[in-house]
């Protein structure tokens, strides 16, 4: 606000979600600023500077659209949390916020540089196994396990593992798997994401790892509650007209070192913003690429001047890749 934005705090009704505009008329660009942090090792993905990278990508596309006089374009800034599990901005695209934008952006700090980033569809499952107490010595015949059924669950998804295809991707962990060891456990709580590249794909990938828990329900006695606590992120579509322009962009101000292609990875709500807007998510390496993200090694690096000038670099980056499409006749057709 201090610099002119018209600022919308709680935007679409979450809390912590904000949109900030300057300028009128189309094209509309969008730049995200992203925030949220990792439970006990912080900022281990770098939201630090990738919500940093976005108010400053923001501003400096104000003071373009200020000296060029231009008669129409507008910049957006939209501060999105709860990247780490919340999927706001698929609540944010589900709310409409992105009706009205043209193409959107974000960059991301990682252990190396690339712009095309194949970032996978997730869904989330919580899953409760719920069964009897007995006692485990003396009347262990009349509990029913609820552990048991978790184990058997766990190890039926290490089973499917073999017929999945390698691109496809099922990670599971027990948060709850009793309370003392002579008590035959009553509840047993799962966590488990389900990852594929293509959104295309997911829903049959669940349907197959929802049976690894049923059956194991089936085979312990227990009562199973099979819930989606979030709704599933989608795969990134990087669009390719922007990551080349990106490209140009970030050779102009001295980056070389970058692949077109990045290798595998993990997640990210993008995704679902990538799914009604053109949009890019490129990933810049900071620490020499000796930390890897959601170590606390990345915490470290995070926080380095270094690091806050390759921030910066791709801010720039991006903030001319907007403005070329505001000056480029035709290139956002």
């Amino acid at each position: 606000e201090k610099k002119g934005f018209t600022v919308e705090r709680s935007y679409t009704g979450i809390q912590t979600a904000f949109r900030a505009t300057f300028g009128s008329g189309r094209p509309n660009v969008c730049v995200i600023s992203e925030y949220d942090a990792l439970p006990e090792i912080g900022h281990a993905c770098g939201h630090n500077l990738i919500a940093e990278s976005g108010v400053a990508a923001g501003l400096a596309l104000k003071a373009a659209l200020e000296c060029s006089g231009a008669p129409e374009g507008r910049v957006t800034v939209m501060g999105t949390p709860a990247e780490e599990g919340g999927v706001a901005k698929g609540i944010l695209v589900d709310r409409g916020a992105f009706d009205d934008i043209d193409l959107a952006m974000m960059a991301h700090p990682f252990s190396y540089s690339s712009l095309i980033c194949p970032y996978l569809a997730v869904a989330e499952y919580r899953i409760t196994f719920t069964g009897k107490a007995a006692h485990a010595a003396a009347f262990p015949w009349e509990g029913v396990n609820a552990l048991d059924a978790a184990v058997m669950a766990y190890n039926a998804i290490s089973v499917l593992r073999q017929q999945i295809k390698p691109t496809w991707r099922i990670h599971a962990i027990i948060t709850n798997g009793g309370t003392k060891p002579n008590i035959i456990p009553e509840k047993a709580v799962m966590e488990c994401f389900v990852r594929t590249p293509k959104r295309s794909e997911l829903k049959g990938l669940m349907d197959r790892v929802r049976t690894c828990f049923e059956a194991a329900a089936t085979a312990t006695g227990c009562k199973v509650e099979i819930t989606q606590p979030v709704q599933p992120q989608h795969n990134v579509m990087s669009n390719e007209v922007l990551a080349k322009q990106f490209g140009e962009n970030w050779k102009a101000l001295g980056v070389t070192d970058f692949l077109q292609l990045g290798g595998p990875s993990g997640s990210t709500d993008f995704g679902n913003v990538s799914h009604v807007v053109p949009g890019i998510h490129p990933k810049y390496i900071i620490g020499s690429g000796k930390a890897t993200n959601h170590t606390r090694e990345f915490t470290a690096v995070a926080n380095t001047p270094e690091a806050h000038s390759q921030t910066l670099t791709a801010a720039k980056a991006m903030a001319h890749t907007c403005i070329d499409v505001l000056t480029t006749q035709g290139m956002l057709e």
